[in-house]
């Protein structure tokens, strides 16, 4: 009876993948998800996917910058990637006289091309097992690794890749990178052999009244209308090399670019995906899943919430503070809404019993086969996370509320100590130095996207929010000013913040460099000693929950053998981690609650439909309404004669994903991922199969953009499309 009762457990734990969940090695399809892909639709050959020896699909396919993915398009280097993954560089190339967020912006020849300093994208070259080679190192190592965490720490794992191939090599092959990255906790490892291009233009974008239409009220949400895509181009030496940005420099010739296809495909057809996503949590205990919800989740929640209500009340008053913090806005509430998602699911499908079933099913294998080590460690993880909990809840509070949301909380003070060091010692080369750094790190303080009475009003609300939840006792030393000379009037303690210190105003700062330098005026700066006594309280915080990281560590790698010891090696797929990932599924709408059902596709009728001239979120130009009027569709419109926008696919996506390339059983371009649906976010933990959609810009609207929307008729005449 008890061996029966066990066969059931291990069979729900392996067979509680769907068909639909993982986030697949290209290098390992053909041992694990190659066969269920050519029955769900696939009509290519593995290494038509990944040919370590040959071009395959895996060659047109980059991590953009260092947190999206993107798509070589055309023999000319041409990348389309999403319109949020190039938003900063659309933004830092806007102004108000050329503001290419509201309007778009087209290069109609290469030399209108703009140049993007620090963006690159990365081709992966190769991607090998090197499991047996690093714990050969480590096992070389163990006596230098006096804390044991060389297993997973980047700069040791970086050092022994490089050791690999050899500094020669890389230094012969300009641009050539290569990276050892740690999966399921340390029990495997890959060695990524990679190409990075910096020479990476913007190219074209349309307006962000297609490219972010829908906002934040549409972010996370389905049905969705948005043209979500950026064009950019990758530039080369004259010998394909990477190289810096020059005039002299070329369109790459990539090894590889995708076909488009304009045939559309229809529900429950077979899709799949490749990108670079970030971060998973597939193997939490419960007690992570807890810890996740009750705190990193609820804290976020809240002190967005709280922040960005302050924010848009500024943007929407003024249209220079909406240009300057468009991007800051989108990047808190992209965060946010993925926390309430991630409670909604957590709770719905009670994560915290799923994980447990999960665990229990180690624990008695474990039992049976007399290893103890995987009990001890679930105990140990139990253990560290009720630990933790309080200076958990208080880093949060602090990274959340304060950290990120106050500027002047991140106000540069290094040159500030310098030249007090300076003054003290009368030495008049450092102090000219450090004056000099001083207002460069005043400029870099106070930047086109910064306005004082923004940053002012947000502190005052963000702090009245941390005081009135944190406790007196565990708030920054100099919190205490608040109580000590303002009885706890936060909108007086700020006030007097800007009004005394030199980086409160121009006019300060100018009065300050060209007086008395004084080394007592910098050191009881108010600004600089409330961003110098959060920067202790951080650090303070960090120092003591790093004391749980190495056991933890330890712990969970431990925890995760015993699943891939019981399982076998190739039974699951690694938590993501910004390396390169295939997903598979099907085109698929779904039912989000009783008696609502939503289709696969959306088309232009909807974005009529949700047009709003009075609210920035559902603008729609006039250009768009004039060819959707007359039909205007060209060979871009649904057998119906409606344009298509977007569709959802069953395909298993998180942040990383965003540009990811979705592609039909041939290989061929359909679409571009840009989002998951608000009831799917929780997939990070454990994937939903009734809930969980990626939604995708369909490659037709975006060919019909570029066609009909912005005359852009020479990159559709450099793409192959089908």
């Amino acid at each position: 009876m008890k061996k029966s009762f066990l066969s059931l457990i291990l069979i729900f734990f392996v067979a509680s993948l769907s068909a639909d969940e993982g986030m697949w090695m290209l290098h390992l399809l053909k041992q694990q998800k190659y066969p269920e892909m050519k029955k769900m639709g696939l009509k290519l050959k593995d290494y038509d996917i990944y040919n370590p020896n040959g071009a395959s699909i895996k060659d047109a396919v980059v991590q953009f910058g260092g947190g999206c993915t993107g798509e070589v398009i055309s023999s000319q280097g041409l990348v389309l990637t999403n319109h949020h993954c190039g938003y900063g560089q659309i933004q830092n190339h806007s102004t108000l006289e050329n503001n290419y967020l509201d309007n778009g912006f087209w290069a109609m020849t290469k030399a209108e091309e703009l140049p993007n300093p620090g963006l690159t994208v990365t081709f992966i070259d190769k991607i090998e097992d090197v499991t047996v080679y690093v714990k050969e190192c480590l096992q070389r190592d163990k006596e230098q690794d006096k804390d044991g965490i060389f297993f997973l720490s980047p700069t040791y794992l970086k050092s022994i890749a490089i050791a690999r191939v050899g500094a020669e090599f890389l230094k012969n092959n300009a641009g050539t990178d290569v990276e050892i990255k740690p999966f399921f906790d340390g029990n495997q490892y890959f060695m990524f052999t990679k190409k990075i291009y910096s020479d990476v233009r913007l190219v074209g974008a349309p307006p962000s009244s297609i490219g972010k239409f829908g906002a934040d009220t549409d972010n996370w949400e389905w049905p969705r209308h948005t043209g979500d895509f950026t064009l950019f181009r990758i530039y080369s030496d004259k010998n394909g090399n990477p190289a810096a940005y020059s005039p002299d420099n070329v369109p790459l010739k990539p090894k590889r670019w995708l076909t488009i296809s304009t045939k559309g495909v229809a529900e429950n057809d077979f899709v799949m995906m490749i990108g670079f996503p970030g971060t998973t949590h597939k193997y939490y205990t419960s007690w992570e899943v807890a810890e996740r919800r009750d705190i990193d989740n609820a804290v976020r929640i809240n002190m967005r919430r709280v922040r960005q209500e302050a924010m848009l009340n500024e943007m929407l008053a003024d249209p220079q503070v909406k240009i300057q913090y468009a991007s800051k806005y989108s990047g808190s509430t992209n965060a946010y809404k993925n926390a309430i998602g991630t409670n909604w699911a957590i709770d719905l499908r009670n994560f915290e019993q799923v994980k447990l079933e999960q665990q229990n099913c180690v624990l008695d294998w474990a039992l049976k086969n007399n290893k103890p080590q995987y009990t001890q460690a679930l105990d140990k993880i139990c253990e560290i996370v009720e630990n933790r909990a309080d200076l958990r809840y208080r880093n949060w509070m602090l990274n959340e509320g304060i950290i990120r949301g106050v500027e002047f909380a991140g106000v540069p003070v290094g040159a500030a100590n310098m030249l007090i060091t300076a003054l003290e010692s009368n030495d008049e080369d450092k102090i000219e130095k450090s004056t000099a750094q001083l207002l460069a790190d005043y400029n870099r303080f106070a930047n086109k996207d910064y306005n004082r009475e923004v940053d002012k009003k947000v502190g005052k609300t963000m702090l009245k929010e941390y005081t009135k939840l944190m406790s007196r006792e565990k708030q920054p030393k100099y919190f205490e000013v608040i109580y000590s000379q303002f009885n706890g009037d936060v909108d007086k303690f700020v006030d007097y913040i800007f009004e005394k210190s030199i980086f409160g105003s121009e006019e300060n700062l100018q009065r300050f460099v060209s007086g008395n330098k004084n080394a007592e005026v910098l050191r009881t700066d108010p600004m600089f000693q409330f961003a110098r006594s959060v920067t202790d309280e951080m650090l303070s915080l960090r120092t003591r929950l790093s004391a749980f990281d190495n056991p933890f560590a330890v712990a969970r790698s431990t925890y995760l053998d015993g699943i891939l010891v019981m399982d076998g090696a190739n039974a699951h797929f690694p938590d993501a981690n910004l390396t390169m990932r295939l997903t598979y599924g099907q085109l698929k709408g779904y039912k989000p609650r009783d008696a609502v059902h939503y289709s696969h596709q959306t088309t232009l009728d909807g974005v009529m439909e949700k047009e709003d001239p009075n609210n920035w979120e559902f603008v729609v130009s006039d250009k768009l309404k004039t060819l959707y009027d007359t039909k205007n569709f060209g060979r871009y419109a649904l057998s119906d004669g409606r344009m298509p926008v977007c569709f959802t696919a069953t395909t298993h996506t998180t942040g990383g994903n965003s540009g990811s390339p979705v592609m039909n059983g041939k290989g061929e371009l359909i679409g571009i991922n840009f989002d998951r649906n608000w009831e799917g976010v929780g997939g990070d933990i454990q994937y939903l199969p009734d809930y969980q959609r990626s939604i995708i810009v369909d490659i037709r609207y975006v060919l019909f953009v570029i066609d009909k929307f912005a005359g852009a008729t020479h990159l559709i005449d450099e793409m192959e499309i089908k």
